[in-house]
């Protein structure tokens, strides 16, 4: 009995939840030892060593290129700076609340696009980013005595995951995802080491830390590998639903390893901001999709965002990009960035 693709891409997501709930675990855990900086670093140089294998067994070194070095740096900087406020966060504020900010990027993104990307703001997408603003009161609260750093961080980190997908989106008009994601982990690697380094004094790995150090690595990798063949197979109208079940699904963990309180407005707020989130279909090409989904899988160690998954595969010899088909048939920013935060 042939197994229908709704099916399998459940249980590609399966995967993807598994490995998101893990690298929030593992980060929180590892935050008791290295501060976001230095998780960052051992990170990023986990994703080199992939990206490199990659490179060299693919054969696709030559497409590693300086022509838009600029825009990588604006890019890289940008997610550097998202990674490091989603680290922080989940050691202040109940994972639940984390996960709930980040389905506030494509909200962002709507903002963000007619002045970055020039496209036009709609009377329905500014609906919909104010209704996610309500959605967004709804898991903050703030009250009179201010808001909470980790809300702060959260919400913010959602901002700089929004930058990320619009420059990602216009960096894929001419470069490939070879390119891209080699400067992500090498630029990463590098602000990492600067940051970390700017005290004068790196933690080393212990043997404490290194084991969750080394599964954030590997659950960033197999969470996009994951995200990335659910895609191929399945439009994002389909996917987007399963990757909602993130958020119940570390709510219960937060409860249980944290004893952080299952709460109903965090779920309501989020319910609200996923509702009015842009979805549509993807269409992508599993034969040219194939070699693609391997290193952005491999991106995954470092977190390159699943929302990039959504927007690139493989042009002929090229690590390109999988076009995402709306109504007036362009890549949309917006829908990419409703699959998720590159928070993994």
């Amino acid at each position: 009995m042939r197994m229908s693709p709704v099916i399998k891409a459940g249980i590609w997501m399966i995967g993807a939840i598994v490995s998101f709930s893990l690298m929030a675990v593992s980060g929180r855990i590892a935050a008791e030892v290295h501060d976001t900086f230095e998780i960052m670093l051992y990170r990023s140089i986990v994703g080199i060593v992939i990206v490199s294998a990659v490179l060299t067994v693919t054969g696709h070194w030559r497409q590693v290129t300086t022509n838009r070095f600029g825009e990588q740096i604006l890019r890289n900087g940008a997610h550097f700076t998202a990674q490091n406020l989603w680290l922080a966060a989940i050691t202040m504020i109940p994972l639940a609340q984390v996960f709930a900010l980040e389905f506030t990027s494509p909200m962002w993104v709507v903002f963000m696009a007619p002045f970055l990307l020039g496209e036009k703001l709609t009377v329905v997408r500014l609906a919909s980013a104010v209704l996610g603003f309500i959605g967004v009161l709804m898991v903050a609260r703030p009250d009179v005595s201010g808001i909470d750093t980790g809300i702060i961080f959260g919400a913010a980190a959602a901002v700089f995951f929004a930058l990320t997908f619009i420059f990602t989106k216009r960096l894929t008009n001419t470069e490939t995802v070879a390119c891209i994601l080699f400067w992500l982990t090498g630029m990463q690697a590098v602000f990492g080491l600067l940051a970390s380094g700017i005290d004068g004094d790196i933690a080393l790995p212990t043997l404490q830390s290194l084991p969750w150090l080394a599964l954030i690595g590997l659950c960033g990798l197999s969470a996009h590998f994951c995200v990335t063949n659910a895609l191929k197979i399945a439009p994002a109208s389909t996917v987007v639903p399963f990757d909602f079940v993130r958020l119940p699904v570390i709510a219960v963990i937060g409860m249980l390893l944290y004893g952080e309180a299952l709460d109903l407005w965090v779920l309501a707020g989020a319910v609200v901001i996923f509702a009015v989130g842009p979805r549509g279909p993807v269409r992508t090409d599993a034969a040219h999709g194939r070699l693609a989904s391997h290193v952005l899988g491999g991106a995954g160690a470092l977190g390159a965002g699943a929302g990039h998954a959504a927007e690139t595969a493989q042009k002929p010899g090229h690590l390109g990009r999988v076009p995402c088909h709306g109504p007036d048939k362009q890549r949309d920013p917006v829908l990419a960035a409703s699959l998720g935060p590159a928070s993994y």
